[in-house]
């Protein structure tokens, strides 16, 4: 134990300073102003990037009665990736190994033993070569490659982590696209955004997206928006950690001054309900606001993003040179958030125009999350399903990076980190 008693109460008193200078009352109210104001057509330096479709409005629904409601699609096919983390060696390579696969609601077992794994390659050396070819094993079941990422100076490891992920996952839902009959929920937002942020975050790395091979990653998202709306099957992607800043930023650049830290955070607060009558801070309070009512899921209708990740598929972005076949407007992402009060957890859901301009696909789309949040306190059962598929335990990524040391010939780079939390251990 590192803090004694009279250190826990020091902290505390700095908490109890910082929250003496905040009033919870003013939030609110501009919370209000905002979603009264500026949400129904947001805009940044005079291009709308948040906008109403449809209804403007924030709805609830009792947990108990609709998680017990009838789901609008009888069956719901889940997909996700999973990792083992990029991994450095001594001989200058850098590795991540990713594992897609689908589940379905009701199951079947069949199509869950179907896998799609990526290893991507970084490699200082730009002679070297490890790109290969799709293969086939275990009886078909599973499709691989090695996919050789372009080489950069930096963030050899964020590119290695974002390209294998996205493609494994892009490929597998490609390939089972024709096994969904009703609807597919991506364990994630709908398009790669990881490489639409690169641009901002590094003019290398902005530079590298459009290349040929990430933009091939991206262009397997594009073609399955367009072959689930060549099937009139709607496509959609639940967000457990929404991390836009879109609105936030948009309105700092109104001169709004936003204490939310991101989109998430204000619709968190819109969402929430207090009881007014409770003044009191209570085990389930964070303010002086009430305690937190815990009977209804809380939910927006939707908008259309045009900010942000969410820019390069807008109907008047490039989609990083990727060639759509349908009109731009179609690809461009909706979404509706869903707060869960139980947890205290707000999640997001969006699906491309092209299926939420039908307001009858909007309606069905939202009542399908919520009833599945009320019903599961989380995500919706075949993409917690598709999670638990995907998932590499830390057990079996240590034991993965320990047959690519014998195979490569080369230990992996260590860290104090990786001893100072045991890594080393598994």
């Amino acid at each position: 134990m590192t803090l004694d008693p009279i250190h826990v109460e020091n902290i505390a008193q700095l908490a109890y300073g910082i929250g003496d200078d905040v009033d919870a009352t003013d939030h609110d109210d501009l919370a209000e102003r905002v979603w009264r104001e500026w949400l129904p057509e947001l805009r940044r330096e005079g291009r709308v990037v948040i906008e109403a479709l449809g209804d403007h409005e924030r709805r609830r629904a009792p947990i108990d009665n609709v998680a017990l409601a009838e789901r609008p699609f009888e069956t719901v096919h889940g997909l996700d990736s999973g990792t083992i983390n990029p991994t450095t060696f001594k001989n200058g390579l850098v590795v991540d190994v990713a594992h897609a696969a689908m589940a379905s609601s009701p199951t079947d077992l069949d199509l869950h033993r179907d896998r799609t794994i990526v290893a991507t390659v970084h490699a200082g050396d730009s002679t070297a070569g490890f790109d290969s070819e799709w293969t086939r094993r275990d009886e078909g079941h599973t499709r691989q490659r090695v996919f050789h990422v372009p080489r950069v100076n930096r963030y050899a490891e964020r590119v290695v982590h974002a390209l294998a992920l996205y493609l494994a996952e892009g490929t597998h839902a490609l390939d089972h696209a024709d096994r969904v009959d009703d609807l597919l929920v991506l364990d994630g937002p709908i398009y790669p955004k990881e490489l639409f942020t690169w641009a901002d975050r590094d003019p290398e790395l902005g530079a590298l997206a459009r290349e040929a091979k990430p933009r091939a990653v991206i262009e397997q998202y594009v073609r399955l928006v367009e072959r689930f709306v060549e099937r009139d099957v709607p496509l959609a992607g639940f967000v457990k950690n929404p991390a836009s800043g879109t609105a936030v930023r948009a309105l700092a650049r109104a001169g709004v001054e936003s204490p939310w830290p991101d989109d998430t955070a204000l619709f968190t607060r819109l969402l929430e309900r207090r009881d007014p009558d409770d003044g009191s801070a209570g085990s389930d309070a964070s303010d002086d606001r009430g305690a937190r009512l815990d009977d209804d899921l809380t939910f927006t209708t939707w908008f259309r993003s045009r900010g942000g990740a969410d820019a390069p598929m807008a109907a008047d972005g490039d989609a990083l040179g990727v060639e759509r076949g349908l009109d731009p407007e179609l690809y461009e992402p909706t979404f509706m958030v869903v707060y869960d009060p139980r947890t205290d957890v707000t999640y997001k859901l969006e699906s491309p125009y092209a299926f939420t301009r039908d307001a009858a696909t909007r309606d069905r789309l939202t009542r399908q999350v919520v009833a599945e949040v009320a019903a599961t306190r989380g995500p919706p059962e075949p993409v917690a399903k598709a999670d638990e598929l995907a998932r590499i335990s830390a057990t079996e990524k240590a034991a993965l990076r320990r047959k690519f040391e014998e195979r490569l010939g080369s230990d992996q780079q260590a860290t104090y980190d990786d001893l100072r939390w045991g890594k080393a251990d598994f």
